[in-house]
């Protein structure tokens, strides 16, 4: 069953909950035993095991054990941070719950803490990931200070780097942030046509684009001048398909280190990890439909206030912004949208983080 198509912006969260579908109405109360592990700065998390998801008798010939590169896969690349643990779990919940072939999706975990691996085993018994250490020294010097100190995590940059993280073999993967739920088949947005572009994302170009680079950026020549010649808009990184054979063949990731670098001296933006993306793909980037990236429900940068929906179908849900929606529903303070959030939520309430320990994400 898929979620209703489409919302109104002047729904409440009562009316919202009303139209989910009913296999989501009838979500079945997930396994008793516990997922505890220690991880570093003494935090203890605590989740559900998910259920196991087949959801067609077409999938099940897919291998248990396939390899990374089998060509037949579908790629997920998601961060596992401390601070965002919870929003990751509830993003992978969601992915599998409504992809029509769950068994063929590998999932790419980003950590710069380790002994996660074992958590993520254990609330997805059957799940075919992988977890990648991304050293933080890597950006560290190339991080300049933000809006927001979430956004001036290392994790926050991983996604730079996924070309040389991932295994050759690995030849497209879809980044998603940590603070989002798919209520689509994921494999639709896998199969996006890139034509000639390396990335792919949900593109808003009737966004106030200059309001992203500082107005010393626009009264440099040099620097104005990056975008000539190219039809500008803006797009959000927490949803990108991106080719990683045209990526390494084009070497992107120095292109974007080297904006940072000019960041460092030159002071030409705000927002952390975005603009040196834009800066290199805004105008080259393979157009898809909004409907994979209803972003901004965590509100602005600073106050996180509540949000609508944009008018259109939806398949992802976004809570980018400072507003998150685990925080949000803990403190008994939610945003309506909040309420969508909440059925993928495996978290185990009076086990690990108390309510008010939780920080702010480190993604946008």
């Amino acid at each position: 069953m898929q979620w209703i198509i489409r919302f109104s912006r002047f729904f409440s969260a009562a009316m919202l909950v009303i139209f989910l579908s009913p296999s989501l109405q009838s979500y079945p109360p997930a396994e008793a035993i516990r997922s505890s592990y220690h991880i570093p700065h003494d935090y203890r998390f605590s989740f559900r095991n998910s259920p196991s998801f087949h959801n067609a008798d077409e999938c099940d010939s897919v291998s248990d054990k396939i390899s990374v590169c089998d060509p037949s896969l579908v790629h997920v690349a998601i961060t596992l941070d401390i601070d965002y643990l919870r929003g990751s779990i509830a993003a992978v919940h969601s992915i599998l719950r409504h992809a029509f072939c769950p068994e063929s999706i590998f999932f790419h975990f980003l950590v710069t803490d380790t002994n996660l691996e074992a958590l993520v085993q254990s609330t997805f018994p059957e799940l075919k990931f992988k977890v990648y250490y991304f050293d933080p020294s890597v950006v560290k010097g190339l991080i300049s200070s933000s809006v927001r100190q979430a956004l001036e995590q290392p994790l926050n940059y991983a996604r730079n780097y996924l070309a040389d993280l991932l295994e050759s073999c690995v030849r497209r993967v879809i980044y998603l942030d940590s603070d989002l739920v798919v209520v689509d088949d994921v494999a639709k947005l896998w199969g996006t046509d890139l034509g000639v572009k390396t990335i792919g994302a949900p593109e808003y170009c009737h966004a106030n684009f200059t309001k992203y680079f500082t107005a010393g950026f626009w009264s440099e020549k040099g620097f104005a001048a990056t975008f000539e010649g190219r039809k500008v808009c803006y797009f959000n990184t927490g949803v990108m398909v991106m080719d990683l054979v045209r990526w390494r063949k084009e070497g992107y990731t120095k292109k974007i280190e080297k904006w940072m670098e000019i960041q460092k001296s030159e002071r030409i933006y705000e927002l952390g990890s975005l603009p040196p993306f834009l800066l290199v793909f805004a105008g080259r980037v393979a157009g898809i439909e909004h409907r994979w990236n209803q972003h901004g429900l965590g509100g602005d940068n600073v106050k996180g206030s509540c949000r609508d929906l944009h008018a259109g179908p939806v398949s992802l849900l976004h809570w980018s912004g400072s507003g998150k929606p685990w925080i949000r529903l803990d403190s008994r303070n939610p945003c309506p949208l909040d309420a969508l959030w909440a059925p993928f939520d495996l978290y185990e309430h009076g086990h690990g983080l108390g309510h008010g320990h939780i920080h702010e994400s480190s993604s946008s």
